[in-house]
């Protein structure tokens, strides 16, 4: 009975004895920060902005925000208390937010993002040491977030910049900032995703983190645990305006090519096709008799542009940019908006089942586009056809309106077209690569189809072209 015992003492020493050499390895194993944050610390920096607004008679009018409330009003764009149209007689106040930044170059050039400085009448930069410059902005640029300024100190503590290509999942990333306006603030994580693509950041792929990032981190880093910074923490998302575990930050390569050219001429200049594009669904690879969806599909040309006048059409997919393969939409843009403008470069498409090579020489994207206005203004209503639509013609009046293109307003749209998103006011401009000319014309193509296939309508909605897969029904 004793030997039983002592062997069972023995036993349960020896795991325990391997529960420590298995607890020692694990903390062996887990990253130390400690040296990161003593060294690249110093180089990043707290911002403070200054805004003067024009407001109403709100008694929160000229009292101080919170940074937290400020930016998340900011980013969602709800409207602030004591903001025109707020009542009262119109009062000019000053509002503070703050944010982060990290320093590039020993004499004071200074990396953030763009919605940090956006509007503001003044910028105050501190350092780690507590030292503070008031900074002059050189340029920033909001399709990618990026902001560039400048203090007047020499000598200061830069950040290395890393490679955002060699991140791999699953890797720890760190970083550094203000949340809530608490310099110097350190936090961790992994990297959740790369080449994440955002509702409207068409120029970005964004690293998704699940690095804890709130309101004042915004502009500051992300450093790999080599101590280089490979992204600006830019955007989280969130039901509540705070951390809810996934984060977005811009990579570096893509914002130091924004920050050279801010510094060198304080604007972006972008290469311009002239198009609308979307993904390649399996419904739409079907309707074009494609057997991939990789590429990206034309759904609008633009009158005049880069595009049409090098050949590109409606229903095209590209395949190959400047000899770079486009798996999918979203890598367009970025591509096309990394080449210089006035570049000639050759475009790989399919157009109808056959591969052709195009030369189309960029335009320079401008900053503002006009928007496409169509009346959903119908007539007494009819049958509605196989998909569901209510079709009629234009008027000379709204063809005007989209630049004397023929197309079928959407009268009622029901199942199954409805179902597929086509809603009443849209305009019809294609069925699969066929332009519509009439409504006569698209009766006629559309009865020639048998029924159950799917087919791709070319849709005009607001200023934005669209394929929308349909499958026919049985009906007429």
């Amino acid at each position: 009975m004793i030997k039983k015992v002592i062997a069972i003492s023995a036993l349960c020493l020896a795991m325990a004895g391997n529960v420590a050499v298995a607890g020692n390895a694990l903390a062996y194993q887990l990253p130390d920060f400690t040296q990161l944050a003593e060294k690249q610390g110093p180089a990043v920096v707290n911002i403070s902005i200054t805004q003067v607004i024009q407001g109403g008679g709100s008694p929160f009018a000229g009292m101080p925000n919170d940074e937290a409330l400020a930016e998340l009003f900011r980013r969602f764009g709800i409207p602030m208390p004591g903001v025109p149209g707020g009542g009262g007689p119109q009062q000019e106040y000053k509002s503070q937010s703050l944010g982060s930044g990290f320093i590039i170059s020993s004499d004071g050039y200074i990396m953030t993002n763009a919605h940090v400085i956006r509007e503001a009448s003044e910028v105050v930069v501190k350092l780690n040491d507590k030292r503070e410059f008031s900074a002059k902005i050189i340029g920033a640029d909001a399709r990618t977030d990026v902001a560039l300024l400048k203090i007047e100190a020499s000598g200061l503590p830069k950040v290395t910049i890393g490679n955002p290509e060699q991140l791999k999942v699953g890797e720890w990333v760190v970083a550094i900032g203000s949340p809530f306006g608490l310099e110097s603030t350190l936090t961790a994580g992994v990297v959740s995703a790369k080449g994440r693509a955002l509702p409207q950041e068409n120029f970005v792929p964004f690293i998704q983190t699940d690095v804890a990032i709130n309101p004042g981190n915004s502009g500051g880093p992300l450093f790999n645990l080599k101590g280089e910074v490979v992204g600006i923490n830019s955007q989280i998302y969130s039901r509540t305006g705070g951390y809810m575990g996934l984060s977005f930050a811009i990579p570096i390569d893509v914002a130091m090519e924004i920050s050279d050219q801010l510094r060198a001429t304080g604007k972006v200049s972008r290469g311009w096709l002239g198009i609308g594009i979307q993904e390649i669904s399996k419904e739409l690879a079907e309707s074009f008799g494609m057997k991939s969806t990789k590429g990206a599909l034309v759904s609008n040309v633009e009158k005049g542009s880069p595009a049409e006048k090098g050949g590109l059409e409606p229903g095209d997919v590209i395949l190959k940019f400047d000899n770079k393969t486009i798996e999918s939409s979203v890598d367009l843009p970025r591509v096309v908006g990394a080449t210089k403008p006035g570049k000639q470069v050759p475009v790989e498409i399919l157009r109808k089942g056959n591969t052709r090579n195009l030369s189309i020489t960029l335009g320079e994207m401008p900053t503002e586009k006009d928007e496409v206005v169509v009346s959903s203004k119908a007539p007494a209503k009819t049958e509605a056809n196989r998909l569901g639509l209510i079709l009629r013609d234009l008027t000379p009046q709204q063809k005007k309106k989209i630049n004397g293109r023929n197309g079928l307003l959407v009268v009622e749209s029901q199942a199954p077209a409805a179902q597929a998103g086509i809603r009443r006011g849209d305009v019809v401009l294609g069925l699969n690569n066929t332009e519509v000319q009439s409504l006569e014309q698209f009766d006629q193509q559309l009865a020639a189809i048998p029924a159950g296939k799917t087919v791709a309508l070319l849709v005009l909605r607001d200023e934005n072209t669209l394929y929308v897969p349909v499958k026919i029904g049985t009906g007429k």
